[in-house]
This record gives structure tokens, sequence and C-alpha cells, in this order.
């Protein structure tokens, strides 16, 4: 009877440890580069990894390629890289002309007011990354970028595009 009751414990923490702290992404809607609006529900049903960054960020600049590599490799999948710039409206203008002579694929939004990066990253760090699974559920958070960091993304990326 208590190995019973153990297997069905064990059980319900698995079932509410899987379930329960699963978060939902926040919605939102911002304008791209191309002052188009884009809304995370337009990613409906794909892998998202949302990328904070800024033009005056050095980590930020040094990571971008890494994204973008991994947006190409990965984007017919079902993945995609929002790449959220933080510059605010007096840098705003620097965003596209950067992201051009980059060569970047992946969407770049301008959150002009920080609406959005208060909300997912209320302490501003710089770059910041959220990675939402299918559901749009927080599947994990990176704050900082450090060389080796490109890789454990794209394992966590390819488990995510598995399920």
């Amino acid at each position: 009877m208590i190995r019973q009751l153990r297997v069905i414990f064990t059980v319900f923490l698995m079932v509410f440890a899987t379930n329960a702290f699963a978060q939902k992404a926040t919605s939102f809607s911002l304008r791209d580069i191309n002052n188009k609006t884009v809304s995370l529900a337009d990613y409906d049903g794909k892998v998202v990894l949302i990328s904070f960054w800024a033009t005056w960020c050095g980590p930020c600049k040094v990571e971008m390629p890494h994204l973008n590599k991994l947006y190409n490799e990965k984007k017919d999948e079902g993945f995609v890289v929002l790449s959220i710039s933080s510059d605010d409206a007096r840098s705003a203008s620097k965003v596209k002309p950067y992201i051009r002579k980059m060569g970047y694929t992946f969407p770049v939004l301008l959150d002009k007011d920080s609406a959005v990066t208060g909300t997912y990253n209320p302490l501003k760090t710089l770059p910041y990354t959220v990675i939402l699974d299918r559901r749009h559920n927080i599947a994990n958070v990176h704050s900082g970028y450090n060389p080796g960091d490109e890789v454990k993304l794209a394992h966590e990326i390819t488990a995510l595009l598995k399920k």
C-alpha cells in the first residue's frame, strides 16, 4: 500500500511539475524595421526565440550572427527568432541600417518605449533571451552572452522542435 502511494505521489509530482510551472508568454505586438506590425500570435505553433538586444550592446553584436545562423538552419522546422531592439527613440534609427549591413534575416522588432522589454526582462539585462515552446510557454531564459552559449541554445531549440 505504501509503495503504491509513493508511485501515485511520484506520478502526481511529475505531472504537476511539467504542467503547473509552464508559464505562458505574454502576448505582444510591435512594429518591425519595415514598419509592419508583428505579433507573437503570428508565430503560433512555432518554437520562438526572443532576443532582446541594442545597437550599443557589444555582447549582443557578438551573439547575433549565431542567432542568425541558427534561424537559417531551423526556420523550415518551425523555428523563428524574434529580435527585439531595446534601442530608445534616439538610437532606434540605427537599427535598420545595422541589420541590413550585417545581413540578418530574422524578424527585427522595435521596442522604443521598452514596454515588451520591461515585461519579459524587468532588469533590462542585455542580451536577454527567452525561449518559447510551440504552445508559447516559456521553456528557458538566458541572461547575457558568453562564447559557447550558442551551442546550448542550439541543443535547446533542437529538443523543442522534436516535441
